[in-house]
């Protein structure tokens, strides 16, 4: 099973709101003949633009292959929230890693915010970054540990962009009846992820980076220096980065029984007019709820509700993917439940069975970094600058990303799938009581 292309078509983006808005590049050349660099980046997402842009702001030669198009994957098609703090809380953290390094994690995951809103400003970034995320308790007897995870953020860390929300007020910013509470921070943002990633190849490609597309390597030799070798290349490499996500399939088995695939959903509504969207959400902000299967969604700038979720118990997309996300939007929004939707599409993201990210050095010159677990925009964005830090001798937050702890799937991953649809079935049924 190749997720390149069971759902996909070779060189196409899919049909999402995002490819026909976005200003797309133009095709980059298929990888050729015998290249040589410092650093060869396989995966052309956040994680992989990143690492090349501020790798040859460094000085370092670098290729980056990818074996479908640039922002192809779920750095392309996600639903653009660009969340605060690690995918744990700092209550789950500091137990795990000790108060230090759940500190330490928590100025990390600030970084990550921080960067995207500067690298949104840069003029190759057609994209802005708008203000706030509130996530929202899709059960009353959550709240009061909401209240009490913001007044720990602003008493324990200093972050006083996030305040609670009770009731009256969350209904007051979300026309719908789901949500009992929640909190608003203002440190979070969104934008539009496929633009972000269109921003951060063009300033790749102006630093230097050789970008390569319809480049799928077959195999990789961890020798020093490293061998990469697609179809019509091969490619001698100081280092290598790892920037595959849920798109690694088999290139490296050791990653693979970290990191499992799994499919998310959204679709694009018609623009709906200003009064009504400010009426649904207020303010423009973005919204996650409390569901293990999280509903996601917020308006494009041109008006339209995006909204994510639902589950999925294969790696086949759905043949009617607006009617199965119609389900949870109208659960939501029953204003909503006929709207009518113009652009539904897939992706497939990384998850661990932790819902950290996975952070490996392979070797000494070949480094791994996915499984963001739906919370990437920001984290693999910084993964990256995180990678070309460490290989420019300065790996304290890449070692200490790689110290969280990551269990390998039981079975390793020809179980992967099977406990996907388990696990899915479980927590759907835990999200109903």
């Amino acid at each position: 099973m190749n997720l390149l292309t069971i759902n996909d078509r070779m060189a196409e983006y899919p049909p999402s709101y995002y490819a026909a808005v976005s200003h797309q590049l133009g095709m980059f050349p298929k990888a050729n003949g015998a290249l040589k660099c410092d650093i060869c980046i396989v995966g052309g997402g956040y994680t992989g633009l990143s690492s090349a842009l501020h790798l040859a702001q460094k000085g370092y030669d670098v290729i980056l292959l990818d074996a479908q198009r640039i922002g192809f994957g779920a750095s392309g098609r996600n639903g653009g929230q660009v969340g605060q703090g690690q995918r744990l809380d700092q209550d789950e953290l500091e137990p795990l890693m000790g108060k230090d390094d759940a500190l330490k994690l928590w100025k990390i995951a600030n970084q990550s915010v921080d960067l995207v809103r500067k690298l949104a400003k840069d003029e190759l970034v057609e994209c802005d970054f708008h203000d706030g995320i509130i996530h929202a308790d899709h059960r009353k007897r959550y709240v009061a540990d909401s209240l009490d995870y913001a007044k720990k953020l602003q008493d324990d860390y200093g972050y006083d962009k996030i305040r609670g929300l009770e009731q009256d007020e969350i209904r007051s910013l979300i026309d719908s009846d789901a949500y009992f509470g929640g909190t608003l921070d203002m440190g979070a943002g969104h934008i539009n992820p496929l633009a972000f990633a269109f921003g951060l190849a063009r300033m790749a490609k102006a630093a230097g980076v050789r970008i390569f597309e319809q480049s799928l390597v077959q195999d990789i030799e961890q020798t020093s220096p490293a061998i990469i070798t697609t179809e019509n290349a091969i490619i001698n490499a100081k280092y290598v980065i790892l920037a595959c996500n849920g798109y690694l399939g088999d290139l490296n088995k050791k990653v693979a029984s970290v990191v499992m695939p799994i499919n998310n959903y959204i679709v694009a509504t018609k623009p709906l007019p200003l009064e009504q969207r400010e009426k649904l959400i207020s303010h423009n902000y973005a919204v996650a709820d409390s569901k293990f299967v999280v509903n996601y969604f917020r308006f494009s700038d041109d008006g339209r509700l995006l909204f994510g979720g639902t589950e999925s118990y294969g790696y086949r997309f759905p043949k009617d993917i607006a009617r199965k996300v119609r389900k949870p939007l109208g659960q939501i929004f029953p204003q909503l439940k006929d709207i009518q939707i113009d652009y539904s599409w897939g992706g497939t993201l990384g998850i661990t069975m932790s819902r950290m990210p996975h952070f490996e050095r392979l070797k000494g010159n070949i480094l791994s970094l996915s499984g963001f677990s739906g919370h990437g925009v920001a984290m693999a964005t910084l993964a990256g600058q995180i990678a070309a830090d460490a290989i420019a001798g300065q790996a304290e937050r890449f070692d200490l990303m790689a110290k969280v702890p990551n269990m390998r799937f039981p079975g390793g991953t020809l179980m992967r799938t099977p406990l996907l649809i388990l696990a899915m079935l479980y927590y759907s049924m835990r999200d109903k009581l």
